[in-house]
């Protein structure tokens, strides 16, 4: 349950001490970023949240890669409602906004995420509704990046992808080729080659279609 008072202390937090920045491979794209300077683990351990990794504070190679497939194939989403799946910064629902998708929702389970992606959304003009489990909502597309990174999250998340599908919603998912991508259940559509989490090597990224 969140800390009382953690949206406004988060909200705070981001807009002072993180920069909000042009990303390399979406210049259209800005979202808050840590640097050195900004206290971002220091921060979280005063709010008992150091054991939640900012994952939202960085660009992860799936999402870097869907984002780009999303900017190349504007036609897989115009106008259709989407579900940005655990989407951390915001950065695959901006993408969405960009291509000209229409109800975008997004949904991430920490709640600092969550400041975070409204934050982006708002600096970049997008308009993107959260939403929280149990239930996905009815969207056409749902856009997962980097949701299979480790066996337990697989287990979590291939179910509620799965019942998206065969519900007949097109799921894309973008990942950089994670030991733990169920490729038995993916039709490879792309590749890109993208930093990961501000890694200082590209890796390449796949774009794939989830089988219903």
């Amino acid at each position: 349950m969140p800390i009382a008072g953690l949206t406004q202390r988060a909200e705070n937090f981001i807009t002072q001490r993180l920069t909000l920045r042009a990303l390399p491979f979406r210049p259209d794209i800005s979202i808050y970023a840590p640097t050195p300077q900004s206290g971002l683990i220091g921060w979280l351990a005063s709010e008992g949240l150091d054991d939640i990794p900012p994952y939202w504070a960085y660009a992860w190679g799936g999402g870097a890669a869907l984002s780009l497939y999303l900017r190349d194939h504007p036609e897989v989403l115009a106008g259709k409602s989407v579900l940005d799946f655990g989407a951390g910064s915001g950065l695959v629902g901006l993408a969405a906004a960009k291509a000209g998708a229409g109800q975008i929702w997004a949904m991430d389970a920490d709640p600092v995420a969550r400041v975070a992606l409204q934050l982006n959304a708002a600096a970049n003009q997008a308009e993107i509704a959260l939403w929280e489990l149990p239930h996905l909502p009815d969207a056409a597309i749902v856009l997962a990046g980097d949701v299979f990174y480790d066996p337990a999250i697989v287990a979590d998340t291939l179910p509620l992808l799965e019942a998206a599908a065969k519900r007949g919603a097109r799921v894309l998912v973008g990942d950089p080729f994670r030991r733990s991508l169920p490729l038995d259940r993916l039709e490879p559509l792309a590749a890109y080659t993208v930093d990961d989490m501000g890694g200082t090597a590209p890796v390449r990224a796949g774009i794939f279609a989830l089988h219903p």
